[in-house]
């Protein structure tokens, strides 16, 4: 089995203090995109990374789809959890200049 098939096949858990996330990998392209599927609490969704070169580094999109309309209390945790993700990871890359 080749390295990208094992990715794909593999499923993750993703624990802390409010309970864990079950995962899949769905897709990998090294250095372009990962998506994988966010289970939990009966949330269903997939998230989608992916990079892009640009001409002062790289671009970093993360769509997380999938929410049903009646999931509007996953929807809100979820865009507040990756606000939260991105200013850490900002403060982060900032340290590293």
């Amino acid at each position: 089995m080749a390295d990208e098939e094992r990715l794909q096949a593999h499923r993750f858990t993703l624990s802390a203090d409010g309970g864990a996330v079950e995962g899949k990998v769905l897709a990998l392209e090294p250095n372009k995109a990962l998506s994988y599927t966010w289970e939990a609490y009966g949330l269903e969704s997939v998230v989608t990374w992916t990079l892009t070169p640009t001409s002062t580094g790289t671009n970093v999109r993360v769509e997380q789809s999938g929410f049903r309309t009646d999931q509007e209390q996953f929807y809100e945790g979820a865009r507040g959890g990756w606000q939260q993700f991105f200013a850490a990871l900002e403060q982060l890359l900032a340290r590293m200049d």
